[in-house]
């Protein structure tokens, strides 16, 4: 047991790397998006949400690429991305819906 948790705290992915506190720093990311679904839609920019998603998928790349394979990066970067997805999902329908709304009003 002892040889198995050395050899994790010394290997390329372990504690003691950029490999393993990157994804860890990273998953606020991910926190803060989930948390931001309970807020209405009119608080979310659209700009910024894009950002994340295309900043997500540089970086789900990079993971997959770099030697070796950063899974908790990707791991960290695919929630990050599927949250992204939903939030900009509800900015859209929020912004095609409230034109409609507003005619509704001026009628």
């Amino acid at each position: 047991m002892m040889k198995s948790v050395r050899a994790y705290l010394n290997s390329p992915m372990g504690p003691k790397t950029t490999h393993f506190w990157g994804p860890m720093a990273n998953w606020g990311f991910v926190i803060s998006g989930m948390m931001d679904t309970k807020k209405t839609p009119d608080a979310i920019s659209g700009n910024m949400t894009a950002v994340l998603c295309i900043y997500s998928m540089l970086c789900m790349r990079f993971a997959w690429m770099v030697r070796p394979r950063n899974y908790m990066l990707l791991a960290c970067h695919a929630a990050n991305e599927s949250v992204q997805l939903y939030q900009i999902s509800r900015w859209l329908r929020y912004r095609n819906l409230q034109p409609k709304e507003k005619a509704a009003a001026s009628d």
